[in-house]
């Protein structure tokens, strides 16, 4: 945690390594084909205060060298393969065996950035081409990114491109923090009592991102017991961060804030509860950003002393310096 971490933080962030895998070309080691990197200083000069990064570079690891030629994706008869663009080589069996056998080794892991557009490590929309060179009219994730993200369909994963987006990075940041709670719990040993209380810490969190499934999960999860508590949980844990990935609307935010703010009602001034009630309403309308009552009800809990369990997981999902724009 850094100095600027509040207690308030520390108290959701305990002090727990968190192992993040990376390509490694993002970290500016040189083992492009051209022998390059694709240097992430947000990676590097952000993410790294909080995370142990875990490089890999699935093209020199399968054995290619440094300078190579470029590979690219080409649909051959009904299959994708991966071939050389100058001497046509084909690479697909010692980059797909590669790919399977480090991908089963990376246990442990709570989130990866991987390269965008890379025939190996791209997460989506890599472009795929004919036998004669031309563009298809398909794309798909490269061999190494499938290979994970089929291995460990929950983990989150996004590409260093992306993540300058603020809505993108939000997103693989809640969900790298929750997974990482997740393994704790698991390390820990799940009973019903643990399950429940995860459950009720994300309540929040869940509802700004899709309040019906939040309502769905939370009627399918109740009367969990010890005979059911290790099944419950396999079952759980795909819902719940398929919940997280969906995007957070300003409407469910709203209603989130709302629902939050009934548990200070009681404690607030007049003055403090027609503040609360003003700013929630100025987000609805659109005329302040969330980071505004997010900041005024972070600051209320904290002086009254609120100590339900939900708000802080939706109120500090992430360390706050990890957010920082302009990436």
């Amino acid at each position: 945690m850094t100095n600027a971490t509040t207690a308030s933080q520390t108290s959701v962030f305990p002090d727990r390594e968190i192992r993040i895998g990376i390509s490694q070309c993002l970290l500016g080691e040189q083992v492009r084909f051209d022998g390059g990197h694709k240097h992430a200083r947000y990676c590097t000069d952000v993410l790294a205060k909080h995370f142990t990064f875990i490089p890999t570079c699935p093209e020199v690891g399968s054995g290619m060298s440094i300078p190579r030629e470029p590979i690219r994706l080409v649909s051959m008869q009904d299959e994708i393969r991966v071939r050389g663009t100058k001497s046509d080589d084909d690479y697909t069996e010692q980059l797909t065996h590669f790919s399977e056998r480090t991908v089963n080794q990376l246990t442990g892991l709570s989130g990866y950035v991987l390269l965008g557009k890379s025939p190996s490590c791209g997460m989506a929309r890599v472009k795929v081409y004919r036998e004669n060179g031309n563009r298809s009219d398909i794309s798909q994730g490269g061999i190494f990114a499938e290979t994970l993200m089929r291995t460990y369909p929950e983990l989150p994963v996004e590409e260093s491109g992306r993540l300058t987006d603020p809505q993108l990075r939000e997103s693989f940041l809640t969900r790298v923090y929750a997974y990482n709670t997740w393994q704790a719990l698991e390390e820990a040993g799940m009973t019903p009592k643990a399950l429940l209380d995860f459950h009720t810490q994300y309540k929040p969190l869940l509802m700004a991102h899709n309040q019906q499934a939040y309502r769905n999960l939370g009627k399918w999860l109740a009367g969990v017991d010890k005979a059911s508590v290790e099944q419950k949980a396999k079952e759980y844990l795909p819902q719940f961060m398929a919940i997280l990935k969906e995007p957070a609307t300003r409407e469910n935010h709203t209603n989130t804030l709302m629902h939050l703010q009934g548990y200070l009602r009681e404690k607030l001034t007049s003055s403090e509860r027609q503040n609360l009630r003003q700013t929630i309403d100025n987000y609805r309308t659109g005329m302040i950003p969330l980071i505004a009552p997010l900041v005024l009800m972070r600051h209320l809990f904290e002086v009254h002393g609120c100590e339900y369990a939900g708000n802080y997981r939706y109120l500090y999902p992430y360390p706050e310096d990890l957010a920082i724009d302009g990436v």
